[in-house]
């Protein structure tokens, strides 16, 4: 489960960054719902809403001990589903954005909803594999 979950946010992360990069130019946009949803190409050379801007070797070696902790959880033991599920979100996203800084210096972001920064697929995977690792640590005894 570990592996598909990681694969499949991975190709559709790179999948979606590689389409965006090829066919918009930095700074542009492209509405698919004008004023409320666009598709819009921005390098973020900082973390996440730009804090901490032009830090890259910091953040390459927090993603990479991020990685190395979350994958080491994910083989040590047994964990439910639910855990299993959302450090394997967590894990997809870091090595998406970790996989930019180290290609490219930063990392690409393109969905765009006008009254939060700009986002990818690496983050939204994070994001949500957060929300159900909090969710699972606060209602479930067994969560991990």
């Amino acid at each position: 489960m570990i592996f598909i979950i990681v694969s499949a946010i991975l190709v559709l992360d790179r999948v979606s960054k590689i389409l965006v990069s090829k066919y918009l130019t930095l700074n542009n946009s492209v509405p698919l719902i004008n004023g409320i949803f666009h598709i819009s190409l921005v390098h973020n050379r900082g973390a996440a809403f730009g804090l901490l801007r032009n830090q890259l070797p910091l953040f390459i070696l927090t993603s990479l001990v991020a990685v190395i902790l979350i994958w080491r959880s994910l083989r040590a033991d047994k964990h439910n589903k639910v855990y299993t599920i959302a450090l394997s979100l967590i894990l997809a996203g870091a090595l998406g954005n970790l996989i930019d800084r180290v290609f490219y210096g930063y990392v690409i972001d393109f969905l765009d909803f006008r009254i939060w920064p700009v986002f990818n697929v690496a983050d939204s995977a994070i994001t949500v594999g957060a929300v159900i690792l909090g969710w699972s640590i606060i209602f479930n005894k067994n969560a991990s």
